[in-house]
């Protein structure tokens, strides 16, 4: 245990000397009140440390006291349901202890150690076991199975092991390694935050990771293990984007990271995702939800912190074999608490006062995801999604965190004010935005969906192109200049934009599109396009094409549910070629 002095206090950095046997990033406690805090530079015996509280109070000659251990996050049964501060302090059993206020120099246990947990072992006495491999497994609740793993750079020989009632510390048997030392096999391991969990082998993302969200789904999709930044302006609807992502993605777990964000954003988390039903497993959301809470009014040096501890959460899931998504909202809020430190730590400035180091923070959060082979016996399979918000002041993207997050990340859903103001959400400009595992993910598509699933979606991307330059040209000259087969294309992309495009994450039958729908939302969508151009061939009016009845009916397919849209889509394709037919019928009697 190495002790030190207080030499100067900065805000949340505290500059401590006597440190000289103390290690970079040791967790210390500072002052009479035991403040938690984590060393993150040293200069001989001076150690810069980050505290994770506020240190008003603090003054020169205070005690600090390294644990020699690195910020650390306990990882077990009893973390699914349950919401954590940034440095994984259970929120909820500190409220029942303390109050609702947070009172300075808590260091409350994150996994309870009290409760019992049912251990169902899956090895015996003398199996050899390697890091990864699973000593049994613990029903968490009705939608997870909890699997208790040897950890990472552990091995040895199984000397005795029991089913049983066990508390997370509780010895559920022996391992006896390879120097002759007997540890407890317990249902708990721990693991340093800044450290990326070991795997096997990191595979090339091939599946998606379906979200029911159409323009994300058809247009910009992404892959499990892959990705992702929402970038935009306030009130674009970055939050709703993000819990709709953690609502219907088609993943086993999600964490949710609320970082330096408002409250109330997480209070409407915790209001709604108890009682939403799990599409899945029927089941509540929270079931398979863990959330981390360093919201604005929380200390800024535990942000930076509540990212890794959220990201190596997920990678333990992810070891599992489970497909988990990591949501940061926002990562804005992260790199300001990186700013501040580095301004009390008197460092060069980057661009607009940013750490030089931003897009290497960065890149170490979001290259902790991927699709791999887990450690362990077989070939199990886990992945890792990450998906971040940016908040870039007055919506400009080409700040530094933006700018630096696109170097990095392979989808980017770029929300648009212009698009919120006008009630179109999700506001995602399909003209900025792109997703760079389109190609990767067509195999996928054409075997599950449709092999003409991509022709479709590439489509719909031309006709919104097409459309954005047919508008400058209205501009200039007006929409009578148009041929009536641009004229049509107008209409059609209005119609992808209206009734494809638009999804309200409000409305039961809208919140959600299965990929089936959105195939023949679609499908449908073209369908009244090539009929049309060929009423326009016949020599129809173009406005009589744009202005017929089933019309409407097109624009009311997204509000048919789940489960009669095939039928009811079908007789709409009816309709439109039944009306068309009529069209050209006419127009030939009048020529």
């Amino acid at each position: 245990m190495v002790e030190g002095k207080i030499r100067k206090v900065s805000g949340p950095l505290v500059v401590a000397e006597g440190m000289r046997e103390a290690n970079l990033f040791d967790v210390v406690h500072v002052g009479a009140n035991r403040l938690i805090g984590e060393i993150i530079e040293m200069h001989g015996d001076r150690a810069s440390i980050q505290v994770y509280e506020e240190t008003s109070g603090l003054g020169r000659g205070d005690a600090v006291v390294s644990t020699g251990a690195p910020l650390s996050v306990e990882l077990g049964p009893g973390l699914l349901t349950n919401i954590f501060d940034g440095i994984q302090r259970p929120l909820e059993t500190m409220r029942e202890k303390y109050g609702s206020n947070l009172i300075r120099g808590i260091d409350e246990k994150a996994l309870d150690r009290d409760k019992k947990w049912h251990f169902v072992p899956a090895k015996q006495a003398g199996d050899e076991v390697h890091a990864g491999d699973i000593y049994g497994t613990v029903q968490e609740n009705e939608v997870i199975l909890h699997k208790i793993m040897v950890p990472p750079k552990k091995a040895g020989t199984i000397v005795d092991i029991a089913e049983g009632d066990y508390a997370v510390t509780g010895a559920v048997g022996h391992l006896k390694l390879a120097d002759g030392t007997v540890e407890d096999i317990t249902l708990m391991q721990k693991w340093p935050v800044r450290v990326a969990r070991p795997y096997r082998q990191k595979l090339p993302p091939v599946d998606p990771m379906i979200t029911g969200q159409r323009p994300i789904d058809a247009l910009f999709p992404i892959a499990k293990g892959g990705t992702a930044c929402v970038p935009g302006p306030f009130g674009s609807g970055k939050t709703v984007v993000q819990h709709q992502l953690a609502k219907w993605s088609d993943v086993d777990l999600v964490v949710y990271i609320g970082c330096g964000e408002r409250g109330n954003e997480m209070t409407d988390v915790l209001r709604e995702f108890p009682d939403l039903v799990d599409p899945k497993t029927g089941k509540s959301l929270m079931e398979r939800t863990v959330l981390i809470a360093n919201t604005s009014d929380m200390p800024v040096a535990a942000r930076e912190a509540s990212i890794y501890t959220g990201i190596t959460i997920a990678e333990y899931f992810r070891d599992m074999g489970y497909s988990v998504a990591v949501i940061a909202d926002s990562t804005s809020r992260w790199a300001e608490a990186l700013r501040e430190m580095s301004g009390r730590l008197e460092e060069m400035p980057g661009e607009e006062g940013y750490p030089a180091y931003l897009t290497s923070r960065l890149a170490q959060f979001y290259e902790r995801a991927g699709k791999v082979v887990c450690l362990g016996e077989g070939d199990r399979e886990g992945a890792l999604s990450a998906i971040g918000a940016v908040s870039p002041q007055g919506g400009d993207i080409s700040e530094p965190v933006t700018q630096a997050t696109l170097r990095i990340v392979k989808v980017f859903w770029g929300l648009d004010s212009s698009l919120a103001y006008r009630r179109h959400f999700p506001a995602i400009n399909w003209l900025t935005s792109y997703s760079l595992y389109r190609e990767r993910l067509e195999g996928w598509f054409s075997e599950h969906v449709s092999k003409d699933w991509t022709t479709l979606t590439g489509r719909c991307l031309r006709v919104l192109q097409e459309e954005s330059d047919l508008q400058e040209i209205v501009k200039l000259v007006g929409m009578d200049a148009l041929s009536p087969d641009d004229r049509l294309k107008l209409d059609v992309a209005q119609s992808i934009r209206e009734d494809f495009l638009q999804q309200n994450a409000f409305l039961d039958v809208d919140c959600y599109s299965s990929l089936e729908k959105q195939y023949a939302m679609l499908h449908l969508i073209f369908h009244f396009a090539d009929e049309g151009m060929r009423a326009i061939g016949a020599g129809a009016d173009v406005e009589d094409v744009c202005n017929l009845p089933v019309h409407e009916s097109i624009g009311r397919a997204k509000t048919i549910p789940e489960k009669t849209f095939k039928e009811e889509f079908a007789e709409i394709e009816a309709q439109i070629t039944s009306q068309i037919d009529h069209l050209i019928k006419n127009a030939k009697e009048e020529n």
